[in-house]
């Protein structure tokens, strides 16, 4: 039996319009690019971001604040020498024939002009306004900022275009009349200050270009490590198996999030309750709704046996055929809500496809036959273990080879395969019937869809149980057509289902 390349196409666990239905009212489901709102930040983003900020904000300002304080303490020496320079001058200052006169040595007023970095200036200014000694542009205090007399005053000028610092004092005369006061100043450029200061917060801030990036390191390391006992706990919870409803470990749980893990495991308890609730719902539906529905078609059939008109007899036939329908589709909505809610179902478990399509295949022999069908089943010789829920999977056959004698004509051909490699094993369920267009393929597998034009007494619901238990075993179904070898004009379906194998187990 070969498969026609050309006419194969496959439908992967495809999204129909009810999944999508109820992926908007999951709200765990990703949300539609029209509506999405923004994603709420990392834990760790958001505590970095709070502790960084700060401290990258921080950094420019001291910056600026060490550099006032390295001008200012580079200030304080030589504002004194400056000082010490007025202090000098003003001693030096000597009436002659009633005139005030510097009486300083021409090594002396050089000294004080002359510097490696700094130009030196100074000004002496008479009782009458009058330049005594110095230099005439130095600029002169305003009236409110004229210093008492002995007390040396600072402020900052600008001469030829580049700042100066002065230093000045009134100096008293006591040898003439009337005590004058004449205005004494020294003044300087800023080169040595600047150069000072520089070195100052040279010294202060190479150090933090060091230190800072070590900071931000450390605060990393911190923070993984203080948000590490939450990766612990996403992992373990990611680690559960989808069935394991029994509560964390509080005491392990850091105290800022003990009541959060406290919550989730009271919202665990609830689920436990409501799930245990819902599986004794479905059996209890099951048994109260089956037992009516056999009782209903065994009547039916004791009537049909009884002497009747043939019109009678033809409504008792219907009505056991109507029950018998009612029945299956009663197994089949409570296979397709196990399905469904995987917390219902058991343990997962070693299966043996193998073992299992082969007596799936056999309790279908006689409906088979009823219809004069060949059924068949082929198999590797080796086992093919998955894991996964035996009644599951069992349904799920079930469900395939009754879609393929229902949908199959009379004297038609059903195969079921199973083949197994050293990571998947698949089965195929392979039919002569009419096929399946590919435009409705990701169709059928949607519930209660049925192609239109086709006979069968289907509900609809057989390949969409199908798909969910797929789903529940993280397999993947595929729908391709079909032809047999020996007769190319008889068309068929084919469904391939495929899944993970477990390595390294083989049954005894």
């Amino acid at each position: 039996m070969l498969i026609n390349p050309g006419a194969k196409s496959s439908v992967r666990r495809d999204t129909t319009d009810e999944e999508q239905d109820e992926a908007y009212k999951n709200p765990f489901a990703p949300p539609d690019e029209a509506t999405a709102t923004p994603r709420p930040r990392s834990l760790f983003g958001e505590i970095l971001d709070w502790m960084l900020a700060p401290l990258l904000l921080l950094w420019p300002m001291s910056i600026a604040v060490t550099y006032l304080v390295a001008k200012s303490i580079a200030s304080g020496p030589f504002d004194h020498a400056l000082e010490t320079d007025v202090d000098v001058l003003a001693r030096q200052i000597q009436p002659v024939n009633g005139v005030a006169t510097l009486s300083l040595p021409d090594s002396a007023r050089e000294f004080l002009r002359t510097d490696d970095v700094d130009t030196i200036y100074y000004q002496i200014v008479g009782p009458q306004g009058e330049l005594v000694a110095g230099t005439r542009e130095l600029p002169l205090p305003s009236e409110e900022d004229k210093p008492q007399p002995g007390v040396v005053e600072y402020r900052n000028e600008t001469l030829h275009g580049t700042p100066i610092r002065i230093a000045y004092t009134s100096a008293a005369i006591p040898q003439l009349a009337g005590q004058p006061y004449a205005l004494v100043q020294v003044a300087e450029t800023l080169g040595k200050r600047s150069r000072l200061a520089n070195d100052i917060i040279k010294g202060v801030i190479l150090p933090q270009f060091v230190i800072l990036p070590l900071a931000i390191v450390l605060v990393w390391f911190g923070l993984s490590r203080g948000l590490a006992p939450l990766h612990a706990l996403q992992q373990h919870i990611r680690g559960r198996r989808p069935d394991d409803l029994s509560p964390l470990e509080a005491a392990q749980a850091p105290a800022e999030i003990a009541p959060l893990v406290a919550s989730f495991n009271e919202l665990l308890t609830r689920l436990e309750q409501n799930m245990a609730i819902q599986k004794r719902f479905i059996a209890d539906a099951a048994h109260q709704m089956k037992t009516p529905l056999a009782g209903l078609r065994m009547q039916a059939e004791l009537a049909s046996r009884q002497t009747v008109s043939a019109e009678v007899r033809l409504s008792l036939e219907q009505i056991a055929a109507s029950s018998e329908q009612a029945a299956r589709l009663v197994t089949q909505l409570l296979a397709m809500a196990r399905a469904e809610n995987h917390s219902t179902s058991p343990a997962l478990e070693a299966v043996d496809l193998v073992a299992l399509a082969r007596q799936a295949t056999q309790d279908w022999v006689l409906p088979a036959l009823a219809k004069q069908m060949d059924l068949g089943f082929e198999a590797d010789d080796r086992p093919a273990i998955i894991t996964g829920h035996p009644l599951m999977l069992r349904e799920m056959l079930v469900n395939l080879i009754d879609n393929a004698i229902r949908y199959t004509p009379n004297a038609g051909r059903i195969t079921v395969r199973v083949r197994s490699d050293n990571t998947t094993a698949s089965i195929d369920v392979e039919d002569s019937g009419l096929g399946i267009p590919v435009d409705e393929r990701a169709h059928v597998l949607e519930r209660f869809y049925r192609i239109l034009g086709r006979d069968g007494e289907g509900s609809g619901l057989g390949l969409a149980i199908v798909r969910e238990i797929v789903n529940m075993h993280e397999g993947e179904l595929e729908i391709l057509d079909h032809v047999y070898q020996d007769t190319p004009r008889r068309a068929g379906t084919l469904i391939r289902l495929t899944f993970r194998r477990v390595q390294g187990r083989d049954l005894p």
